[in-house]
């Protein structure tokens, strides 16, 4: 069984082996991104009655943690907009989190192995 990263006294892993790493994080970060996206723009077209750009524009807008653009009149697409917003932060922490965890796990191995010498 093959380890997924080096413990702390092993060798810094080879740049390509650290590379792949980064890009499969952020492929599954941007995949997260993608498919929350897709959930609030299918939410924001069923529930406000809005269309498919303008439903994309919103759930953007909340996404990136700008606010809603169109004016949100039933109470489902109220209640929507509350839950996708909430959701929204929790989802971007996550997606960064995702993409940067190579990078400060690579980051605090080189610490660790200069500071042991």
């Amino acid at each position: 069984m093959r380890r997924k990263l080096e413990r702390k006294h092993d060798a810094l892993a080879p740049r390509g082996v650290f590379l792949a790493r980064l890009a499969k994080s952020a492929a599954l970060g941007l995949g997260f991104v993608a498919l929350s996206l897709a959930v609030g723009t299918a939410g924001y077209h069923w529930t406000a009655g809005l269309g498919w750009v303008d439903s994309e524009l919103n759930a953007a807008m909340i996404l990136t943690g700008m606010g809603p653009v169109s004016p949100l009149v039933t109470t489902s697409a109220k209640l929507f907009a509350s839950a996708y917003a909430l959701f929204s932060g929790v989802a971007f922490l996550t997606s960064v989190a995702l993409i940067f965890a190579p990078v400060l796990h690579r980051f605090l191995h080189r610490f660790h192995l200069e500071s042991a010498e």
